[in-house]
């Protein structure tokens, strides 16, 4: 029998896209607390198989989650002209309803709850700067505040780290172990980056035609 929150729990995860078999009955686990990184070439099926964990794909196969996972995209996918915190506040979306998000009617309580969110990533006080105007470390740093503010116990992390220098890369990479252990997250990232993934995660996978493999 399962815990109350089990983390992540993937079995017989298969997806075909284009007449393609991308994914091929992939099972993980990743508990809270745990970082698990994900290694393997360009092409080997890791987008897609975080996309599938966060239901933006159909895929065959059974994804056991405590609540809707949080996913952080390559290039951050921020609104540039939005501020860093209002960024930070559309995570919280689905709780507040579209058009009080499209005329940035903000409840104060979300609105603290986003500036503590950039606070816990080390972006306290920028809350007011356009996103457009910040690092690019800092960018990803705005997008991985913005999961958060999702309230999702699963945070998936799909090359978080692949337009940033070495220094910043091992920064954010850093931050995702210490958000789990921290807050109990059950952290899946897609890295290219093999040091990093050997020196911050809890265990590596290794994802290869579409199969997975304890790295």
């Amino acid at each position: 029998m399962l815990r109350a929150d089990p983390g992540l729990v993937v079995r017989g995860l298969s997806a075909t896209l284009g007449g393609r078999a991308v994914l091929r009955d992939v099972a993980l686990d990743v508990s809270p607390g745990e970082l698990v990184a994900l290694t393997g070439a360009s092409g080997a099926g890791k987008t897609t198989l975080l996309r599938a964990i966060a239901g933006l794909l159909v895929a065959r196969g059974t994804i056991l989650v405590a609540g809707p996972p949080a996913l952080v995209f390559q290039q951050h996918a921020l609104a540039n002209r939005l501020s860093a915190r209002d960024n930070v506040l559309v995570g919280g979306l689905g709780r507040i309803g579209f058009w009080r998000a499209a005329f940035r009617l903000w409840p104060r309580a979300d609105i603290a709850a986003a500036e503590a969110c950039l606070d816990r990533v080390g972006l306290g006080g920028l809350g007011a700067r356009r996103a457009d105007r910040l690092s690019g470390g800092q960018r990803q740093r705005v997008a991985i505040a913005r999961a958060l503010h999702q309230r999702a116990r699963i945070l998936l992390a799909d090359e978080p780290v692949a337009s940033l220098d070495p220094a910043l890369a091992e920064e954010v990479v850093a931050l995702l172990r210490d958000l789990a252990r921290r807050d109990g997250l059950a952290v899946l990232v897609s890295l290219h980056q093999h040091d990093l993934a050997r020196r911050f995660a809890d265990r590596l996978l290794h994802l290869e035609n579409g199969c997975l493999k304890i790295s």
